[in-house]
């Protein structure tokens, strides 16, 4: 019984095999693969020699059906039947997993049938639009890289460049043929560069997934280029670094309008700084113009009632030459804060300078060399001439006390061009050409934090030796004639002062004020909370002719008044109880058209930008001079007034 059941399995073995011999050759042959299907032959002859080995096996049993005690009568059936039946379990195996891959007649493959071949080349045609989608994807990206104009390099973890788009062309002058293949030290533009560059591929191969910063590289010509730069590692399919991608960007343009905004934002902090520190100055000389106007005027009465006593007089002289030196104290002040009264007129720089070279020579003494260097024409502003050399004359003095070992003094005269699209530091005015003066020395120079701070008032290096008032006092006269001041420095090289003035069409000539007229009885009310002042303003109006009614504050004076018409009112502007313009206000409610002089000791720039009187009014300033009072009420009377500024 054996027997027969190994003669069956092997019968049904063998055709199984030639079965699937025959699915694979048919196919192959009718694809006419016969001879690049190599894959799909080798299988077939294969499953044929399988099929032949098994037909032997049932031969082999045959014969001893026919001849007992043949071979499979030894012993062998049961080894010869198991190692057919795992042949047997083998081939299906492979049928299975043959119709489970669904396996084409093309590429290395077996065989599948028609259906599934249809199916297979629908997936196909999907695989293939996708990969022809990424590959356009892939098109498009490098035509970015290449058009952008960044610049982006690919280096290898040696540091030689192997990939360069345009952007690198246009960005360093190299062609990608002339660079790639080269180290990077090709635009490094030093050795220090190289070795930064160097270290950073070092960083990018231990693992850092991005390094950014700025540094400096060079154009081919040379040049010097700022570049903010990122570098991101290149990974291969497994993950490991194999080089670097490097974006760089020129920011020079980026990192020069930062500047000019630094630079604004210092000018505008210096401009609100030097704005407070003047208000405080202001407030300062208010009450200290007081007092001055009071000792001033009254060491004047005594000097007049004691003209039989010489020792007095020459004791009131040392008096009013104190009162001189506070009332140039306080004028320093006043002219800090743009509020002196000064006299423009239209005038030649080089003139001016001329003037000043001469003047100069005792001021800096003999040590020290004067160069002037006057401008080839005219150059016409409108100045207050005596403060523009007060001006000059700090700034010599600021450069005497820098050169203590002698050196040399450069005055020079020439224009400049103010551009909002300008690059660099320049003085915070309005665009357009500006007359410009130069101080220059050959001193010690001056540090950074000191140039900072030369224009605030009272700000000194040499303690003891002055107020600190000086440059402050050039600031607020240059400010004041529209103009700007500048300082550029470097310690143990030198200083150079900038004064920047307005062009005018050409030079006036000076204007005189003439001896003012008898006040003829009119009749003027002086009100001044200040006693003593308000007693020294009705002297001097009183001495030169006028009428006076003096009241201490404004509703005094609308009580002393009274319903009486009166020819002109001069009132202190800041008073307790009603200001100044509101007292005019109310009395030419009762009298229009009644003339105002106001008197401050702040100054008129600063009341006019406060709002707290009109830019027209009439005004005195104290401390004032009997001749200066006198013309005010004058030209008030007369109809005259302030031009706005």
């Amino acid at each position: 019984m054996p027997e027969q059941v190994y003669l069956l399995g092997n019968l049904v073995i063998m055709v199984a095999y030639a079965a699937i011999m025959l699915a694979i050759i048919v196919p192959v042959a009718r694809a006419r693969q016969l001879w690049t299907n190599k894959l799909g032959v080798a299988t077939a002859m294969i499953f044929f020699t399988c099929s032949v080995g098994h037909g032997l096996h049932a031969f082999m049993a045959i014969r001893d059906l026919d001849h007992p005690g043949g071979h499979l009568a030894g012993g062998w059936i049961w080894p010869a039947a198991v190692w057919d039946a795992l042949t047997a379990a083998v081939g299906i195996y492979y049928w299975t997993l043959r119709r489970s891959y669904k396996v084409l007649l093309h590429g290395g493959t077996i065989y599948s049938s028609p259906g599934e071949q249809h199916r297979l080349a629908e997936a196909d045609a999907r695989e293939l639009d996708a990969r022809n989608a990424a590959e356009k994807h892939r098109g498009f990206l490098a035509a970015v890289v290449e058009h952008t104009d960044d610049a982006i390099i690919g280096v290898n973890l040696e540091g030689r460049v192997t990939a360069w788009n345009r952007g690198a062309e246009r960005l360093f002058g190299f062609n990608a043929g002339s660079v790639i293949g080269q180290p990077m030290s090709i635009f490094s533009g030093d050795a220090g560069a190289a070795a930064d560059q160097t270290a950073v591929i070092a960083r990018i191969r231990h693992g850092e997934p991005r390094i950014h910063y700025e540094a400096r590289r060079v154009h081919r010509n040379g040049s010097p280029l700022e570049l903010s730069i990122n570098v991101t590692p290149i990974k291969d399919a497994a993950g490991a670094v194999t080089g670097a991608s490097i974006t760089a960007r020129e920011i020079s343009a980026l990192k020069e309008a930062a500047d000019q905004r630094r630079v604004a934002d210092e000018q505008a902090h210096q401009a609100q700084r030097m704005q407070s520190l003047g208000n405080l100055a202001g407030g300062m000389a208010h009450d200290f113009n007081n007092i001055l106007a009071i000792i001033v005027n009254y060491t004047e009465f005594a000097i007049e009632d004691t003209a039989d006593k010489p020792g007095v007089q020459q004791d009131l002289q040392h008096v009013r030459a104190a009162a001189d030196r506070a009332m140039g104290l306080t004028r320093q002040l006043l002219t800090f804060t743009r509020g002196d009264r000064a006299q423009p007129q239209d005038l030649d720089l080089n003139a001016a300078l001329t003037e000043a070279r001469e003047a100069f020579a005792a001021v800096v003494g003999d040590g020290i060399t004067i160069v002037g260097r006057p401008a080839s024409g005219p150059l016409a502003v409108r100045a207050d001439p005596a403060q523009l050399q007060q001006v000059l004359r700090i700034l010599a003095a600021n450069a005497r006390d820098a050169m203590p070992d002698g050196g040399t003094l450069v005055l020079e005269a020439n224009t400049a061009e103010i551009s909002a699209d300008a690059r660099g530091p320049q003085p915070a005015l309005p665009p357009g050409t500006y007359a410009r003066l130069l101080v220059s020395d050959t001193g010690t120079g001056m540090a950074p934090e000191v140039a900072e701070r030369v224009f605030e008032p009272f700000f000194t290096t040499r303690p003891g030796q002055g107020a600190g008032l000086g440059l402050s006092t050039a600031y607020g006269i240059v400010s004041e004639a529209g103009g700007s001041i500048a300082v550029y420095s470097e310690p143990g090289v030198g200083t150079t002062f900038r004064v920047y003035l307005p062009l005018v069409a050409a030079p006036a000539p000076p204007e005189r004020r003439e001896q003012p007229p008898p006040g003829d009885g009119r009749t003027v009310v002086v009100v001044e909370h200040e006693p003593p002042l308000l007693r020294a303003a009705t002297r001097i109006l009183t001495g030169a002719g006028y009428r006076v009614i003096a009241a201490a504050t404004g509703p005094e004076a609308l009580v002393v008044i009274g319903d009486r018409d009166v020819d002109v009112v001069v009132t202190d502007v800041v008073m307790p109880d009603m200001t100044g313009p509101r007292l005019a206000e109310l009395l030419r409610e009762r009298q229009p058209g009644l003339p105002v002089v106001f008197m401050s000791g702040y100054s008129s720039g600063m009341l006019d930008v406060t709002g707290a009187l009109d830019p027209r009014a009439p005004f005195v300033e104290k401390p004032f001079t009997a001749q200066d009072l006198l013309h005010e009420v004058h030209d008030a009377l007369a109809g005259r007034t302030r031009s706005a500024v």
